[in-house]
């Protein structure tokens, strides 16, 4: 795989006219060969629709006028080439919109890649799909279930894929389906012999999409939210299935706040809204948050409250040992709000943290997820002499957003963290995160990871931001789980031991010694 993924807008447009649909097309094709848009996938449900290919011949609609405008079918004359269609409820169609520059200028490569993803969805669902040569489409057995019709203009397409899921398959009687006389058309559900939803199908076509043409989803231009107002449609907010994060057992959560109140103690794994607090929890695990929950900075991605905080527990570090030996962890990690406003930044309670956790539960290794100290060198040493098995500072994102991201931080700085706890101590791991779908470019990523090497940073974590509330930065981008398999790959080339990359991960995700 090469290290180049594609900007793309998703529009699930749910139920829609044709007409309105087709334009919409065809304005996004004239902005993407004018360059003022990325590329873009509809995806759509379609009432009782006939369109007819450059190749299509009238007799291939097998119904009179009046049949169709008795039952409201639509019919129209459009440029794909191919033949004869039927479009209806039931039916999900996708519409990519796509520069073929960035596709090596082969429309015949843009139809086996439809034909692949066609075949790989169908597949996780059990049922076993195929080409036929000199006939674009999928196929079951000797059944038609999906069909391929494009056009293509200065190297930019328009129209794309029919797929029936569940759809009256009665209705491709009115038509020679494909041009094909004899040929029988089949769905998903006629297959399976149940039921299936089209978002069922919908969330896998958009996951093998994204990862057979590198896609990173991107939210939608002001040129193209304008379009849809133009032509009366609407897209539907899209979060992808991958984010989905099933619900811990019941009892999970309430139990280990429990415990967590017992010792009046925060973990990040609430403060900052992480999506794997229930499987953490569930396994006994979790994110030790000292120094309060009211945090200095104003990063403008953390959930974790901004304000003026509390003096500093003197109870905690021996609460957090307890808490750490009742739950018999063997690997504890700990980390702070951003406490500017004591003259150590926090780093006398780390320490001693650290020491009770040591006193009380020695078989139990230490990882340390630490602010920048304002640069404090001294602060830092008093943290790597105390040797946890693993201190961690987050890089967050990439240089240029770091203004607009994170505007209390410095890039450099932060790197300097990293290389002081290996120049004052080698033999301690050190470990940062970062975010991704904040409107970084995969380049910029990868110059981080080197950064990083050069800093001597062992463990590397790379996961998908996710806007904690609508005051926090909006996500600039959904990350495919295919892309993060690259990340993950691209990190362990540059030479770090431990990397874990994908759309949940957080700093102290599955974390260990």
């Amino acid at each position: 795989m090469v290290g180049s993924f594609h900007p793309t807008y998703l529009l699930d447009l749910g139920k829609a006219d044709y007409k309105p649909v087709w334009q919409l097309q065809k304005n996004l094709q004239n902005l993407r060969i004018e360059g003022q848009v990325a590329d873009s996938f509809i995806l759509v449900e379609h009432p009782p629709t006939i369109t007819l290919g450059k190749d299509s011949l009238s007799e291939h609609i097998l119904v009179g006028e009046e049949w169709l405008a008795a039952h409201e079918f639509q019919v129209f004359q459009i440029e794909r080439g191919g033949d004869v269609t039927y479009h209806g409820p039931g039916q999900l169609v996708g519409y990519p919109i796509l520069d073929l520059n960035a596709y090596n200028k082969d429309v015949h490569l843009l139809v086996y890649k439809l034909e692949e993803m066609l075949i790989k969805t169908l597949s996780a669902f059990g049922i076993q799909g195929s080409r036929r040569v000199g006939l674009p489409g999928v196929w079951v057995g000797k059944k038609k279930i999906a069909s391929i019709g494009l056009g293509v203009n200065h190297w930019v397409t328009i129209h794309g894929f029919a797929l029936n899921v569940n759809p009256d398959l009665s209705q491709f009687k009115t038509i020679v389906p494909c041009g094909l006389p004899g040929v029988q058309m089949t769905s998903l559900a006629e297959e399976l012999k149940r039921s299936i939803s089209i978002s069922e199908v919908k969330n896998r076509v958009i996951e093998e999409m994204c990862a057979l043409f590198q896609w990173e989803i991107r939210s939608l231009s002001r040129n193209v939210e304008i379009l849809l107002t133009a032509d009366g449609l609407e897209a539907k907010a899209f979060r992808p299935s991958w984010l989905t994060v099933q619900a811990p057992p019941a009892g999970v959560m309430e139990e280990m706040e429990g415990v967590l109140a017992k010792g009046r103690l925060h973990t990040v794994c609430e403060g900052a809204c992480c999506p794997n607090a229930g499987e953490c929890f569930a396994l006994g695990t979790a994110t030790f948050m000292i120094l309060g929950d009211v945090c200095t900075r104003g990063c403008r991605f953390c959930a974790v409250s901004k304000g003026i905080p509390c003096p500093p527990d003197s109870a905690e570090a021996e609460a957090v040992a307890e808490t750490v030996k009742t739950l018999n962890l063997k690997h504890a990690v700990i980390t702070s709000v951003t406490r500017d406003d004591l003259p150590d930044g926090g780093a006398g309670e780390f320490v001693r943290v650290v020491r009770a956790l040591q006193k009380k539960t020695p078989k139990t290794s230490i990882e340390l997820l630490i602010p920048d100290f304002a640069g404090s060198e001294q602060a830092l040493a008093t943290i790597v002499a105390v040797k946890p098995e693993v201190i961690g500072h987050n890089i967050e994102t990439v240089p240029d957003l770091y203004p607009h991201v994170q505007p209390g931080a410095n890039y450099e700085r932060s790197l300097k963290v990293l290389a002081d706890v290996k120049r004052l101590d080698p033999a301690i791991k050190t470990k940062s995160g970062l975010m991704v779908g904040l409107g970084e470019k995969t380049q910029e990523v990868c110059r981080v990871m080197e950064d990083l090497r050069k800093a001597g940073c062992d463990y590397l974590t790379i996961g998908q931001y996710l806007q904690p509330t609508p005051k926090h930065l909006p996500i600039m981008g959904y990350i495919s789980p295919n892309m993060f398999a690259w990340y993950r790959e691209q990190a362990l080339e540059r030479g770090f031991e431990k990397v874990e990359c994908g759309p949940l991960v957080r700093s102290s995700y599955h974390a260990q010694p």
